[in-house]
Formats: C-alpha cells, structure tokens, sequence
C-alpha cells in the first residue's frame, strides 16, 4: 500500500514518516520494557500527557516507566495486568541483562500496586496534573540520577490506533533506538526501590481524596504542577484538608435551586394563580359557567407551573480571605477550611464564586469555572507583606463596582477574618452600598470584636478560641456559618415570587 510501512497495529497500518520519526517510535518503542498492560488504548493517550507533564517539570524518564507506574495509580485494578508485554530474551540485543532487569522492575510495580495509594487512587478519580506530581514525588529522584541522555526526544501523537495491538510491533519498534537511556532508567528504579516504594506509602490520600472532591482547576499546565507538588508537601495545608474534609462531605447533597415558569419547558413545579389556559387546573373546569368566569376575571384559577432555573437572581459571590501573620495557625486552618466548603456549597447551586487573599494589598482574583476549584493555591497560598485595610477595601470597592456594573446584578461580599480588622467605617459604607456584606471573625486567644463598623454588616458571624480548640465544634460551627451564608445570600425575590410576577 503506497505511503505505508511493513509494520502494522494489528489491522492498523503505520505511516511511513511516523516510522521515520524517532520521536515516535522512540517513546512507543520503549513500551517493549513495559510491564502494565491496560485493556484500553484511551488509558494510554494519558500517558502521554503524563510524560509531557514530567518534562515541563524537568523529570525525564523513559515513556514506558511512566506509562507503567502512571496507570497503577489512574486505572482500576481490572482494567490493567501487570507482567511483561514482550520476552526479555527478545530485546537481549538492545538492553544487557534484560531478564534481570525485567524482573526487578516488574517486583517494584507489583509492590507498588499493593500500597494504600495505589489501591485508592483510582477510586479518587485524580486529574492529568495530579498524576503528575505524584509520579514526581516517586521517580524524580530516580530520574535525577540518571546521566545517560535519551536518544530521541518524545513527541507522540494523541492518536488512540498508534496504541491498539501493539504488541507484536514492539520488538521491531525497540530496535529503532539505542535503548541505553532505558537501562539506566530500570537500573536506577532497583536502585532507588526502597525509596520509590517509601515515598508511594507517604502519599497524603486526604489531599488527593480532596482534590479529587472539588475538582480540578482548568487551566492545566507546569504551573498547576508546581502549586499540586507544593500542597502535597506542605504540613499546614495538610491541616487545612483535613478540617475541609470533616464538613465538606456535608454539603454534597445540595442543588441548585430552581423556579417556577409557564412555559412549557421542563417539569411542574407547583400551582399559580397565573398562566395560559392550556395549563390550567382541570377541576376548575367543573366549576358553574358564571362561577367560572367571576374567578377568572379575579385571578382566582390555579394553574400548573413549570420547573426553571433561577439563572437571573444568582448573584456574584466574592469571598476575600485574611492572609495576614494574625491569621496563621488554628485560624488560617478555620478561615480555608470554612471558605472551601463555603465554594463548594454555592458551586453545587450553580453560583459564580470569585476568591482573593489579602493583608497589605488585594491579591490576584481566582475564578471558580464550571465547578472547578483552584485548591492548590487556596491551600498553599502565603504572603508577607503587613497590613493595609485603607488600601486593600478601597480597591476592593473599586474593583466590585466596575464588575457589578458591567454585569448589571448584585453580589455578596464574604469577608473572613480576625478580630483587628480595622476598616475606615467610610469604606465600608461605600462597600454596603455596593454588595450584601457578610463578615466572619476568628477571635484570638482573647478579647471581642470591637470593630466601629460591625452594625454595618448584614450578617456577622464570630468564632471564639473555645470553638476553635475543640475539633467537634469548629466543624459543627464551620457548617452553621456555610448554611446561614447560603440562605442569607439567597435573593427575597428568588425565595417568595414566581418568575412570570417578577
């Protein structure tokens, strides 16, 4: 056939210039070494972007390792065998001691799939990024040992046939290529085994469960990466995660809310007093023809009404959060905790959430899109820079009533922080006027909050030291204060009219 090789996937042919590129048949070729074989190709095409990921981060391993210890951790147990893809004694020539090193190999990933991790991880449903970093966290150092450079550079095609019945190309395919990078690669890996296997039983299953809870931002890239492998080492965001994942599980069963309309769109929600005749409540028909037309004209009739999103009265929800030293420890944990399940309750009723830290100055605005939530950064985030509430709420001003004003709807401002939050009572006046203000304070050690502008607010909520030392009440008070700023929040109009009255 013109334009084609000898080498087939099974029924699929090869193009030629794929074969001629070894930036292909390098990366497929070393899947010769590959002893993770899963029963989808889809599974492989995320092994690739697992293997681009790892180069962003400057961890350059061989495509099959990462293929491999990748899909322990992304696959269902039954939808991968572990075992080797090709006999050792056919790739002899191209890899020296290649049944030993095959062996060996195969024993870090049958150690490796029993760990804690490796057993939950699919379960978790963890994001491309996340898998990531975990294989960071386990084979960086492996790969940093390494001093044989690759012979190709990897540049794979996201093509599913390049993957299908791959097998019986493999030993051809490995040929292509000097494999002495490959090599290395297991050599290191028997090296390294103890700590590869070491740090897989160190991985926090709590933040992976969590991010796998709320979602994964998605903008993906080396920096997503970056702040991923930061959350996962840090000891204070650990602290954080758990206290999320004692009340987040609380608020999953929440849904968005809805209205009720006269189209004929959707399901009933309910009876008006109001609608089209062809939607009318049949037992008024059996009302006396003079009876009928006096509650007519009186607006008396009942009529069905349809199920509708209440899409127009979502407001936008802005939580800025306390970066300052005064909120470090117990009450950094509290104020992340309480603002994570706070993102995800309103994300489950279809809200727009926007979250900013602040302490000398207002920091970047994160977006909550399509559910997705940047955890890493809300977990990691710190800032050294004082105080400055003059400057961080006249801005915030600023910024609110530029985007209200474009948008033409109204907002609720979340503000958590601690009991010295001195703001120019004129500023928050200005601010009343702009968005529904909805304060929380943590409390130090001691003390009250004494703050000239509280009465401005229209909710305030305080967390005393009490509360915050006794684990079963800081989670029982995060979870008052989230289903009060919910219902508060909630438009009058949404809770009482119809929407053909508005």
């Amino acid at each position: 056939m013109p334009g084609t090789a000898v080498l087939r996937c099974g029924s699929v042919p090869i193009p030629e210039q794929l074969l001629r590129d070894p930036a292909i048949t390098g990366p497929l070729g070393s899947l010769a070494i590959s002893h993770v074989r899963p029963q989808s190709s889809a599974l492989a095409l995320r092994a690739i972007r697992w293997h681009a990921g790892l180069e962003r981060l400057g961890v350059v391993l061989p495509f099959a390792v990462v293929h491999d210890v990748g899909l322990l951790f992304a696959a269902p147990r039954e939808q991968v065998e572990i075992g080797p893809r090709v006999d050792p004694a056919a790739v002899v020539r191209g890899l020296a001691e290649a049944p030993a090193l095959f062996a060996t190999y195969r024993g870090v990933l049958e150690e490796i799939a029993e760990s804690e991790a490796a057993r939950k991880g699919p379960e978790l449903k963890m994001s491309d990024d996340l898998i990531v970093v975990v294989l960071s966290r386990l084979l960086g150092t492996v790969a940093s040992r390494l001093n044989v450079p690759p012979a190709y550079r990897s540049a794979i095609p996201v093509d599913a046939t390049l993957f299908e019945r791959l097998e019986p190309q493999l030993v051809a395919l490995f040929g292509m290529a000097r494999r002495s990078f490959e090599a290395a690669a297991l050599q290191g890996i028997g090296i390294a085994r103890l700590f590869v296997l070491t740090m897989s039983d160190a991985l926090d299953l709590d933040t992976l469960r969590l991010f796998g809870m709320l979602g994964s931002e998605a903008s993906a890239g080396a920096m997503a990466q970056v702040d991923l492998l930061a959350a996962l080492e840090s000891p204070e965001a650990n602290d954080i995660v758990n206290f999320s994942l004692e009340i987040i599980p609380s608020v999953l069963e929440t849904k968005r809310a809805t209205g009720i309309q006269t189209f004929a769109v959707d399901g009933y929600a309910g009876l008006m007093r109001s609608g089209h005749l062809d939607q009318l409540l049949l037992s008024e028909l059996a009302y006396p023809d003079d009876l009928f037309e006096q509650r007519y004209l009186e607006n008396e009739l009942f009529y069905y009404a349809r199920e509708r999103e209440q899409g127009e009265e979502r407001r936008l929800h802005y939580i800025v959060i306390d970066a300052s030293a005064s909120m470090r420890g117990v009450r950094q944990v509290f104020a992340r905790g309480l603002a994570l399940t706070l993102i995800k309750k309103l994300t489950l009723r279809g809200e727009e959430i926007v979250v900013r830290f602040f302490d000398s100055r207002l920091h970047d605005v994160v977006r909550v899109r399509g559910g997705a939530v940047n955890v890493p950064y809300l977990l990691c985030f710190k800032s050294e820079m004082g105080r400055n509430y003059r400057r961080v709420f006249q801005q915030l001003a600023l910024d609110l009533q530029r985007t209200l004003r474009s948008q033409r709807r109204g907002a609720v401002l979340y503000l958590l922080t601690h009991a010295e939050c001195h703001i120019p009572i004129e500023v928050v006046q200005r601010l009343r006027k702009i968005a529904f203000l909805y304060g929380v304070f943590i409390l130090p050690s001691s003390g009250e909050v004494e703050l000239d502008y509280v009465d401005l607010l229209g909710r305030v909520q305080i967390v005393d030291k009490g509360t915050l030392d006794v684990r079963a009440k800081r989670a029982e008070r995060a979870l008052e204060i989230v289903d009060d700023a919910v219902r508060v929040s909630t438009p009058p109009a949404a809770r009482r009219r119809p929407a053909d009255e508005r």
